[in-house]
């Protein structure tokens, strides 16, 4: 059994989903298809959930009203018999009853997670209703079924296997079966959510739960690209990555995979495939154990970083200090990205800048703080780049026109990353991309 995955723009328009139907039929083998939201549903739904917090129903009714209409266009271009439009039609009035229905009640964050489960249950239901429509058969499962995270909004993976593994063996004669990306169950029983891009990280949960032949994670781009292909000229497809090399560059910006799907199908060895829903026959990118080939193999930018440094000239040779820089951190539960230390003092930068004021508050007790916000991190990766004669040197020399505030070289032996100002970011991709790659 394989699993299949389709973001917002795969199914973001009638003959998109249709295209998708096309796919997911034209093989053997059984398959589990893990739909996304329709494109710009979510940013809708995030929308609507603002303006309830903010008090301000008249504008989340607005903004409701606007997403019904889409959806009361999309569903008679998708549907064509008269049964299949009038299905479809009531899928899409219960969701958006929903919807008004909470504009009359108390807002709370249960019920904002409740508004952004809409969108994958309404893109499951309205492909699901193509099927029966063009007689393909198949079963829709339900993601609150089975996919469920702990109390610290961890996947339950154990769980996820057996509540899914119980279903499938209900339906031992189907070959096609359809479930939504994103959403879950928390530690409460609620509706929750694996956060942003969170379909991926659903679709490489259910591939290690039932040990898939292949995760395949198909978008609007062939595959993974050595550089950003929005910003940056001459761009290419990366043909093959291992499962460090592909989580490094998801962590550090590459849009195209959600960073926490690599760990699952890592876990398991399930292979993942990046493949291109406008091009289904071109290559893409195939992620795997025991690629071997060395040297530099994409370029990523992270950007939203701020760096800290936090000097003391107590520092040197103080055991403890680095442990009490990290337990201010850990008490907020903000990630650090990057960390660099010299004998006074020590740089880390952080996306997450929710607790920022507590944290600089507590560090100043360590020594005097600086904070450069508006940052980038580029990230080069390949296999044992950090090892490879040349590798580094052509990096720096293609940098050579720009300030590096940090840079963090032999932690991993993927990935060498450099902190700069973001105003640089577009340029030194550029450079990157002409003095690092062989054309």
């Amino acid at each position: 059994m394989k699993v299949m995955k389709f973001g917002g723009t795969s199914v973001g328009k009638p003959e998109r989903m249709h295209q998708v139907k096309d796919l997911v039929t034209r093989g053997d083998e059984p398959t589990i298809v893990v739909l996304s939201a329709l494109s710009g549903t979510t940013n809708a739904l995030v929308g609507i959930g603002e303006a309830l917090a903010d008090a301000d129903r008249i504008l989340a009714k607005e903004r409701i009203d606007a997403l019904h209409a889409h959806y009361m266009d999309f569903y008679p271009q998708l549907l064509k018999t008269e049964k299949g439009r009038a299905k479809a039609e009531d899928i899409i009035k219960e969701h958006f009853e929903f919807l008004n229905i909470i504009l009359k009640i108390s807002f709370n964050e249960a019920i904002n997670r409740d508004i952004l489960a809409q969108g994958e249950l309404l893109s499951t239901k309205l492909f699901y209703t193509l099927l029966e429509e063009l007689e393909i058969p198949a079963v829709f499962l339900i993601a609150l079924d089975f996919m469920s995270i702990d109390e610290n909004s961890e996947p339950e993976l154990g769980k996820i296997s057996e509540k899914l593994k119980a279903i499938l063996a209900q339906h031992p004669e189907q070959k096609l079966f359809v479930t939504q990306g994103y959403i879950c169950k928390n530690h409460r029983n609620e509706v929750d959510n694996l956060k942003r891009g969170g379909s991926d990280y659903t679709a490489s949960l259910v591939a290690a739960a039932i040990n898939a032949s292949v995760c395949e994670i198909w978008t609007d781009i062939d595959g993974m690209h050595n550089n950003d292909p929005r910003i940056v000229n001459r761009t290419r497809p990366i043909a093959e990555l291992s499962f460090d090399e592909a989580a490094e560059l998801a962590y550090f910006g590459a849009k195209i995979l959600h960073p926490a799907s690599i760990w699952p199908a890592q876990q398991y060895n399930v292979p993942v495939r990046l493949l291109n829903t406008m091009d289904p026959e071109a290559h893409g990118t195939l992620i795997k154990a025991g690629v071997e080939a060395k040297g530099v193999k994409a370029i990523a930018a992270k950007d939203g970083i701020t760096a800290i440094k936090i000097k003391s000239s107590r520092m040197l040779l103080a055991y403890g200090f680095l442990r009490r820089v990290f337990e201010i951190f850990e008490k907020y539960k903000t990630p650090i990205d990057m960390i660099t230390t010299s004998e006074v003092a020590v740089s880390v930068t952080i996306d997450d800048l929710t607790h920022l004021k507590q944290i600089l508050k507590e560090l100043e007790v360590l020594g005097s703080v600086e904070v450069d916000e508006n940052q980038s991190i580029i990230c080069i990766v390949g296999n044992m780049v950090s090892e490879t004669r040349g590798a580094v040197k052509s990096v720096m020399d293609s940098l050579v026109d720009f300030p590096i505030r940090m840079v963090s070289y032999g932690g991993s032996r993927h990935n060498v990353s450099l902190l700069i100002d973001s105003k640089f970011k577009k340029d030194a991709l550029q450079n990157l991309n002409e003095g690092v790659f062989t054309w």
